[in-house]
């Protein structure tokens, strides 16, 4: 199926249809889907991610960490280790995340009651300000890019990328 984006093909498409003319053997449709998925994430960044954490002086994922502490509810606080595991990010990309936040006044780091050698990451007043404040902004902006969407149709991407990923974490290692 083509699709049009601003009376033009999609990247995905023109790709597609150049596999369909020089290697017609092959069913070059999957590329085509995760290219879709691919051009989907990089636009929801550029339009999105990006300009939002502009806006707020973040860099990119601080607004993850913040997010994170928030929905972990009170005290809003997490050990680094539980909130790299949440984000999926390495132990020194967190480390140099929460640096930066820290830094900011956003996050503060205190030893752990129960063992003092553990330390927890904690929202502080002003971060606990600040990711609310930008939560209303984030959802905003992902209700309008999903503008063309009826709800019926947002769940059932929904089902689907969540089949999807439950099919390729099977062959995680």
């Amino acid at each position: 199926m083509s699709r049009q984006i601003n009376n033009a093909p999609s990247r995905a498409d023109i790709a597609l249809q150049q596999w369909q003319r020089e290697c017609p053997e092959l069913d070059a449709s999957v590329m085509s889907l995760f290219g879709r998925l691919v051009e989907a994430s990089e636009m929801f960044n550029r339009l999105h991610i990006a300009p939002l954490n502009k806006e707020h002086s973040l860099q990119r994922g601080e607004f993850d960490v913040l997010a994170t502490l928030r929905r972990s509810g009170k005290p809003y606080a997490l050990s680094p280790t539980e909130l790299y595991r949440s984000l999926m990010v390495s132990s020194g990309g967190m480390t140099n995340r929460l640096d930066r936040l820290e830094k900011s006044g956003l996050v503060r780091r205190l030893r752990s009651s129960e063992d003092r050698r553990a330390i927890i990451v904690e929202l502080t007043d002003k971060g606990l300000e600040k990711i609310d404040a930008m939560l209303t902004e984030h959802l905003s902006g992902q209700e309008k890019l999903l503008g063309n969407l009826d709800s019926e149709q947002r769940k059932a991407l929904d089902g689907l990328l969540a089949t999807l990923i439950e099919s390729m974490s099977k062959h995680e290692k």
